[in-house]
C-alpha cells in the first residue's frame, strides 16, 4: 500500500494532512475572521440540468457543477468506466492560473465510477481542503494544473490515474474503478 492509499481527505498525502492541520490551529481572532473558505453543503435544487454528460466505455456520467450557494451533484448510471481521463472545466475562474506548485485551497466531492457511491466529500465536510497538486492522485492534479483560481471543473480518472493497481481499500475503491471528481478551486498561492 502505497502512502496515497492512507489519506484522510483521501486524495491528501499524510504529510500535506499535517500542514493543513497545523494550519487550521489558530487564534480566537483568526476563528472569527469571515473570510476563512467554506464549502456549501446544500444539493442542488431537484431537476437541474447537468453541466457535463460524458458517455463512458461503459455507463454514463451527468455532473451538475459546485456553485457558491450548492455543492456538486454527480450521478453514475453504469457502472461507469473510461479508457482515458477526460478533464472538463465547468466554469473558468478569473484567478492565476494553477501551476504544480502552487498551494491550493479545493473543494471537491470523490465518486467511484463502479456504483456511484461518494467516498470523499469537502463538500459535505463544509471545509475545503489545501495541497500542492503534485501530492494528490495524478487525475485530480490533472484536473487542477492549467486552471485558473474560481473555476470549477470535473474529471473521470482512469484507475491508472486514480490509485493504481491496489485501489484503495479503505475507501472501497478497486484498482480496476474509474473515479469521478467535482471541485471549486477556491484559492490558489
Amino acid at each position: 500500500m502505497t502512502s496515497k492509499t492512507k489519506l484522510k481527505p483521501l486524495i491528501l498525502i499524510p504529510a500535506a494532512l499535517a500542514a493543513l492541520a497545523l494550519a487550521s490551529c489558530s487564534s480566537d481572532d483568526d476563528a472569527a475572521a469571515p473570510s476563512d473558505p467554506t464549502c456549501p453543503t446544500e444539493a442542488p435544487a431537484p431537476g437541474t440540468e447537468a453541466d457535463w454528460t460524458l458517455q463512458g466505455k461503459t455507463g454514463t456520467l451527468d455532473v451538475v457543477a459546485p456553485t457558491d450557494d450548492n455543492a456538486p451533484l454527480i450521478t453514475v448510471q453504469g457502472p461507469f468506466t473510461v479508457d482515458q481521463t477526460a478533464v472538463k472545466t465547468l466554469s473558468e475562474g478569473d484567478g492565476d492560473e494553477v501551476t504544480e506548485a502552487m498551494s491550493v485551497t479545493v473543494c471537491y466531492q470523490g465518486v467511484n465510477g463502479r456504483d456511484g457511491t461518494t467516498f470523499d466529500n469537502a463538500f459535505e465536510r463544509g471545509e475545503p481542503a489545501e495541497f500542492i497538486p503534485t501530492e494528490v492522485v495524478p487525475g485530480f492534479s490533472k484536473a487542477l494544473v492549467g486552471q485558473k483560481v474560481g473555476s470549477t471543473v470535473a474529471v473521470a480518472m482512469t484507475p491508472t490515474d486514480g490509485y493504481g493497481p491496489n485501489g484503495n481499500p479503505q475507501a472501497k475503491i478497486e484498482g480496476n474503478d474509474t473515479l469521478v471528481f467535482a471541485l471549486k478551486i477556491v484559492d490558489g498561492y
